[in-house]
């Protein structure tokens, strides 16, 4: 009689230099792998610096009586993989307190985010969208106006040589504390 036909066994060797095999693949595998994902993921665990004060113009650009001129902020802008040299970040309105001291605000309204205009014939400053209504000094002119807090001020510095710098921010709209945007 024959004998009937056994399937050969796999021996222990083969498992162990199989098993060896997915273990180092994995491993080799897993390092690019990884290295690749966090070169991607690194900017996003980044923060994002608030700028330093920006150029705006000369002291003797802005009228010596006070009444605010408008201007753009021109500044470095960068996101989380890209950097955009020299582009228009916002906007304010500086006017001369007196002969060495300039104030600066953020023309966004911090009622809803529109732009606020000044208004000459008035001396004060209107949000077209809402009718907020602002002092000169940005103050709140309106006790029945629908911003929480008056215009959003922002440190400004005339530095030697008459030029004027200004620490340029955003704020959350809506809200009654002047909070800053990342």
């Amino acid at each position: 009689m024959n004998a009937p036909d056994v399937p050969s066994q796999p021996e222990r060797r083969d498992f162990l230099t199989k098993a060896a095999a997915v273990g180092v693949g994995a491993a080799v595998t897993a390092v690019p792998l990884l290295a690749g994902l966090a070169t991607v993921l690194d900017p996003l665990r980044r923060k994002a610096a608030a700028g330093g004060p920006v150029f705006v113009t000369t002291l003797s650009a802005l009228p010596e009586d006070g009444v605010p001129r408008r201007f753009q902020i021109i500044a470095d802008r960068s996101d989380a993989w890209n950097k955009f040299p020299n582009v228009p970040i916002g906007a304010v309105y500086l006017r001369r307190v007196n002969a060495t001291t300039v104030q600066a605000l953020n023309v966004t309204c911090p009622h809803a985010g529109c732009p606020i205009e000044f208004r000459p014939g008035i001396k004060a400053y209107l949000c077209p969208c809402h009718d907020s209504r602002f002092a000169l000094d940005g103050s709140l002119a309106d006790p029945n106006s629908p911003s929480l807090r008056a215009m959003d001020s922002l440190d400004a510095e005339v530095r030697a040589g008459g030029e004027v710098w200004v620490t340029f921010r955003n704020f959350e709209a809506g809200k009654a504390q002047k909070i800053p945007l990342a």
